[in-house]
């Protein structure tokens, strides 16, 4: 039986798709032919997913417009926040939640990033 196998991309309308796109090549490292492009070979992860999640209201996504967020893996959460920093790029904030690490930022445009080390679950 066919069956999804992944999730394709991150869709969505900008002021400035050239701008956009620089951006997150320059700030955060990701590029490709037809904007950031996300190798699932380079995820060092034992079962690397992506996951669409619905919510109810638009609180957690503030302060990013468009009622939505992206959300991205890292693999060393305070490293990538330092040079974030050292851009000058404002985080918003950070968080060890014990199951991962967070941080937010927004895009040029807006958009709520969060990036997002995943940790061990705790032992017991």
């Amino acid at each position: 039986m066919a069956k999804i196998t992944g999730l394709g991309g991150v869709f969505y309308v900008v002021k400035d798709p050239e701008v956009t796109k620089a951006w997150y090549r320059d700030v955060l490292g990701i590029d490709g032919d037809y904007g950031p492009m996300l190798l699932w070979s380079e995820e060092k992860g034992e079962a690397p997913y992506s996951l669409i999640s619905p919510f109810a209201d638009d609180t957690y996504f503030r302060p990013g417009r468009g009622g939505f967020m992206i959300n991205l893996r890292v693999d060393d959460l305070d490293g990538f926040v330092g040079q974030l920093r050292e851009k000058d790029v404002e985080v918003l904030g950070t968080v060890d939640e014990g199951y991962g690490k967070f941080a937010w930022l927004l895009d040029p445009d807006g958009v709520k990033i969060e990036l997002w080390q995943q940790c061990a679950p705790p032992e017991g």
